[in-house]
């Protein structure tokens, strides 16, 4: 069984909804988080080349998990060292799930690393020296999905597998908005961490002189196209509401699960329209007295369209 540690110490704000799941779903979602987690820091890590990264993540996309664990060592954040040492463990849970759970996960891992492997082909430097932007919104959008809209698809097809009263639903639009939702909560973390990115050589908004972007007082010059960005960002996540309206009550355990990123989500977004993201200087969060109060608040409304309805279209509204 996994431990609770692990995922607390690697999930991060996604561990509140991992908790929240119902149980038929818990240990499925769960290990597929872990396991994405890991292919995350192996794509991210310092302790080896860009090759070997590339070369340990083409293993995992073939279900090879073998050689990950010889990176723990050089991880300087102990939550992301324990993850690597345990991750044998999660291969050997991944195994004892059944045949379509296990081919669920590694449909969704395949795709996840292959978006993290396109990411190290596109941007080939390590700091804003070598700094390079995305081409077209094309391909932010193609980027968002493979990372993140991918997840909601998952999400939505390990649903109707295990709960019947998802699987009552028309599932062509449970995924469709599903992979929007995914989308727009990615995309809130690109334009949260645009400052930050810039600076390890990466500019996911297609920018035609992405160097300009590395001087917060440029700001003015991409003010109107960041906002049709955070724009794009808000309709996703509309998408993502009506996905929680279409979850009948009795599933209020997974309402909650998926209201949480979307609350937290408009709040980025309201704190995002009022800052300069190309300040480094500056991080954009909500915060943690807030996020309490939207898990008090969607737990007290969580049966009811009506009230969570007033919460969403007031956050919206706040977003805008």
């Amino acid at each position: 069984m996994i431990s609770d540690d692990l995922l607390r110490g690697v999930s991060r704000s996604f561990y509140l909804s991992l908790r929240v799941l119902p149980v038929e779903l818990r240990p499925q979602i769960s290990l597929a988080d872990l396991l994405a987690r890991a292919s995350d820091t192996v794509a991210d890590t310092k302790a080896v080349t860009r090759q070997r990264r590339l070369q340990l993540l083409g293993d995992m996309r073939r279900s090879d998990f073998r050689s990950v664990s010889e990176l723990a060592s050089g991880q300087a954040l102990p939550a992301e060292r324990l993850l690597l040492e345990r991750l044998g463990d999660c291969v050997a849970e991944l195994e004892s799930l059944t045949p379509d759970d296990r081919g669920l996960i590694r449909s969704l891992l395949d795709t996840i690393v292959s978006g993290q492997i396109l990411d190290l082909e596109r941007f080939p430097g390590e700091s804003e020296r070598e700094l390079a932007a995305l081409s077209d919104d094309a391909e932010l959008d193609r980027y968002t999905y493979l990372v993140a809209g991918c997840v909601g698809e998952f999400w939505t097809r390990m649903c109707a597998a295990h709960l019947s009263a998802f699987a009552a639903l028309d599932q062509g639009e449970m995924v469709r908005l599903g992979v929007r939702f995914g989308k727009g909560l990615q995309l809130v973390n690109v334009l949260r961490d645009l400052a930050g990115d810039l600076r390890i050589g990466r500019c996911y908004l297609p920018a035609a002189q992405p160097r300009r972007l590395l001087d917060p007082g440029n700001f003015d010059e991409v003010r109107e196209i960041y906002g049709q960005w955070l724009d794009t960002a808000l309709g996703h996540l509309d998408a993502g509401w009506r996905y929680v309206l279409c979850l009948p009550p009795q599933l209020w355990r997974l309402r909650l699960a998926c209201i949480w990123p979307i609350w937290i989500g408009l709040g980025t977004i309201a704190l995002l329209r009022r800052s300069n993201p190309l300040d480094p200087s500056r991080r954009v969060m909500v915060a943690q007295n807030r996020v309490y109060f939207f898990l008090v608040q969607s737990a007290l409304f969580s049966r009811s369209d009506r009230l969570l309805g007033l919460t969403y279209r007031r956050l919206r509204a706040a977003a805008l």
